[in-house]
């Protein structure tokens, strides 16, 4: 029996108040805003809270969006999760609703992790979410809630991740120092995609070499950020992958173990081995209950697997698979 923890990311809302223009969910675009009930949240609670009594494992629930907390049942679905299921909690946030003392007192009482999303210092940032002043207001909140967390004792992981891009990839090692001295305790990266926002890609991918540079130097980035007490997350494995996508190199999974440690759903309610196979091995909540539920996942991604390879596996793009959220000792 595994003794990780199965993760699940739910992408609960695609509604976001900010104009990020790398972003599918940019709000000034013109497309459906589509949500996921609070009853079919509620019933896959129901559903995991069983099988994490069954099995003894942990389960971790991550909220996605859009902006998750704009999504009106979070804290009631929240309180739920933890309370009566004992299911753990985490959230990706652009942080413009931690200001909130409810807000924080709800993530300070609930949540085992918070990832803040962070673009670059300043004006960087502000200009690539489409809000002016958003850096330093995102500063005081996650400063204020790391004051709470120390004089509760208790509360959040608090992590942050950055999305590498060309014209901001120099200025990533200030970056982390920079935010290290908010209380961020955990920090994970990911290169700029092209799915979501095809038009802004070209431009501003990573090119080979600041990819094979930037991979180059996060050995001695993360001995500097242990040195302040701040982990930088990320497996070579997870570097390599960076380095072969800004080469167009494809690299395809080997096992991946699909359903047995981790699993996405999104906004329709359907479940899935990881954010790039929903339309291949969806599977409708729904369908759980008339099956052997959680457990029988990986045996039903398997068979599909099997009977049609989606293309996304002939390339794996999927974070967790290769070792983004991966602790090295520096």
């Amino acid at each position: 029996m595994s003794t990780q923890p199965l993760v699940v990311l739910w992408r609960v809302s695609e509604r976001c108040n900010l104009a990020c223009a790398f972003c599918a969910y940019d709000r000034s675009l013109a497309r459906a805003r589509r949500e996921v009930s609070s009853a079919e949240v509620l019933a896959l609670g129901e559903t995991l809270g069983r099988w994490r009594r069954e099995t003894g494992r942990r389960v971790l629930v991550s909220w996605l969006g859009g902006e998750p907390l704009l999504w009106a049942p979070l804290a009631e679905v929240s309180r739920v999760y933890r309370q009566q299921h004992d299911l753990a909690l985490s959230l990706t946030t652009n942080g413009t609703r931690l200001h909130r003392p409810d807000v924080r007192a709800l993530l300070m009482a609930h949540f085992a992790e918070i990832t803040v999303s962070i673009d670059g210092k300043g004006g960087v940032h502000d200009a690539l979410r489409g809000k002016q002043g958003l850096y330093e207001a995102l500063v005081r909140a996650v400063r204020q809630l790391a004051v709470e967390k120390r004089a509760a004792g208790y509360g959040p992981l608090l992590r942050a991740n950055v999305v590498l891009m060309r014209d901001t990839i120099a200025g990533f090692a200030d970056l982390c120092h920079d935010i290290a001295s908010w209380g961020i305790e955990e920090i994970t990266f990911n290169r700029l995609g092209g799915v979501d926002r095809p038009e802004f890609f070209p431009a501003h991918h990573l090119l080979p070499e600041q990819a094979a540079a930037f991979a180059a130097s996060v050995p001695a980035l993360r001995r500097e950020l242990a040195s302040r007490g701040v982990t930088l997350r990320g497996a070579n494995s997870y570097l390599e992958r960076i380095v072969a996508s800004s080469r167009s190199e494809r690299l395809a999974p080997g096992d991946c173990a699909p359903g047995r440690n981790f699993l996405f759903i999104d906004e329709t309610g359907r479940i899935a081995p990881c954010a790039h196979t929903p339309a291949d091995y969806g599977i409708a909540l729904k369908s759980l209950a008339r099956e052997e539920g959680i457990a029988a996942l990986p045996g039903r991604f398997s068979d599909s697997m099997c009977q049609r390879r989606s293309a996304a596996c002939a390339d794996c793009h999927s974070t967790q698979h290769h070792g983004k959220f991966t602790a090295l000792t520096p």
